[in-house]
């Protein structure tokens, strides 16, 4: 609990807020620290073009982006992989051009969770945002767009947004809120280095991104696309088929892997991925004792971030069970329960740090076969469907080891795999790469404000 006395001075006449969350917030704190600056502070609405939210309008989605628009919500916006499979009507969506995305904006988290930021590259160009993201436009002859996100961004920046949080239940903040938040602008060195790190790893996200997609694109061009639903059908299955797997007889299951059957290229071997696996298996589970120095901890949603570690959670390294959480390099894991079938690949950045029992881990014998190959499979369409084909739950959708194991997997010929496994650890790479230099930047404005509590 904390308790202070505020001068009457410090209460805006605009807004009359006396809330504690507002007056003994960090960003007050760091908002004194930021008047230090022995340069010059501007207000955020003095080195942008424009702040605003999109406007709220009905969402009619559709099937796909023939007639549609892709479409991205702001737990979306900080993945990875921001091709959400979602798209909006083009006939039905009005002012369209208050809703797409631009490259170069920075994108803020207005509703829920809050404070959360997304540097956009030429991957969110036409895309439409939902209306709880605020864009930000920097002024490019103002500002470096780079350094503005990685000062808002930093944990300086991130209490300043925060600050203005309104609402008991779900938080808000208004485009207003933060107009008039202070931008430290300083040396042009500073800066355009700062800028110019930020830029790199957009680019490197990029070329990241495309290079999985050829990836994909070179395996589903071998094994087809899958045209599996799971909407409102009916079918006739052989009763032997309901005993020949988990017994099981909930439609989905039955009819799905019929359908996942009669894809199966002629001719072509597959495996099951029990086979080619040396385990797996679902992390710990034990009591979280979250703690300010300790081993990263992740949920299942927070290993899909191109920046996971950045502002999570860390939990004690006497946490019980904390051996089985922790994952290696070249692990595959799968978010298992609630949203199944979202995989990622563990590379430098996500080696040693602990992951919640809702992600699955698969690790792959690597004298039989690359892990790299089994992931971009897993990304494919059919290796998606086959997923989401062997999930069960009526409320809380599941996968475990035994279904996973179960999926069956084709085995192209050497020259493929090669060529998607080299694709895909460059992938892998990039995303390293970006998230190493994104943070470097990011640690820069926070060393340089740092100092100014001391001069």
């Amino acid at each position: 609990m904390k308790i202070s006395a505020i001068k009457k001075s410090a209460i805006d006449p605009t807004d009359l807020r006396v809330d504690a969350s507002y007056h003994l917030s960090d960003g007050r704190l760091h908002q004194a620290i930021i008047n230090c600056n022995p340069f010059k502070n501007l207000p955020l609405k003095e080195v942008t073009e424009r702040i605003f939210s999109g406007n709220i309008f009905k969402r009619l989605f559709v099937a796909d982006v023939k007639v549609g628009y892709p479409y991205l919500t702001a737990s979306d916006m900080s993945k990875s992989d921001i091709e959400t499979g979602k798209y909006i009507s083009k006939k039905y969506t009005s002012q369209y051009s208050n809703l797409k995305l631009e490259k170069e904006w920075i994108l803020l988290s207005c509703s829920g969770t809050l404070g959360n930021t997304a540097y956009t590259s030429e991957d969110y160009e036409k895309i439409v945002g939902t209306h709880d993201l605020i864009r930000i436009i920097p002024s490019k002859d103002k500002i470096y767009s780079g350094y503005l996100y990685a000062f808002l961004t930093c944990k300086y920046g991130y209490s300043l947004l925060t600050q203005f949080g309104f609402g008991g239940v779900i938080k808000h903040i208004e485009p207003h809120h933060i107009q008039n938040i202070p931008i430290p602008i300083i040396s042009e060195v500073i800066e355009k280095k700062i800028h110019n790190l930020i830029t790199e790893t957009s680019q490197l996200r990029v070329q990241g991104n495309k290079l999985l997609k050829d990836a994909i694109r070179i395996f589903e061009n071998e094994i087809g696309h899958s045209n599996v639903n799971h909407s409102f059908q009916f079918g006739i299955i052989s009763s032997s088929r309901l005993y020949d797997f988990q017994k099981r007889f909930d439609s989905q299951f039955q009819l799905g892997w019929d359908l996942l059957r009669n894809e199966k290229k002629n001719g072509s071997k597959y495996v099951k991925l029990s086979s080619i696996a040396s385990n797996i298996y679902v992390g710990g589970r034990g009591k979280r004792n979250y703690v300010e120095n300790g081993i990263p901890f992740l949920s299942s949603s927070d290993m899909m971030l191109f920046n996971p570690k950045r502002n999570c959670k860390k939990i004690s390294t006497s946490t019980h069970g904390i051996e089985l959480m922790m994952v290696n390099l070249n692990d595959i894991l799968i978010s298992r329960s609630g949203t199944v079938g979202n995989s990622v690949i563990v590379g430098k950045n996500l080696e040693g740090t602990a992951i919640s029992e809702h992600a699955l881990r698969l690790v792959i014998d690597e004298e039989k076969i690359s892990p790299f190959y089994v992931f971009t499979f897993l990304k494919t369409k059919y290796g998606m469907k086959s997923m989401e084909s062997s999930s069960f739950g009526s409320v809380i959708i599941t996968l475990n080891e035994d279904l996973i194991g179960n999926i069956e997997m084709p085995i192209l010929n050497d020259d493929l795999q090669n060529t998607i496994i080299d694709l895909t650890k460059k992938y892998v790479a990039n995303y390293d790469e970006a998230t190493s230099l994104e943070n470097k930047a990011i640690d820069l404005i926070e060393k340089e404000i740092d100092q100014w509590q001391k001069l």
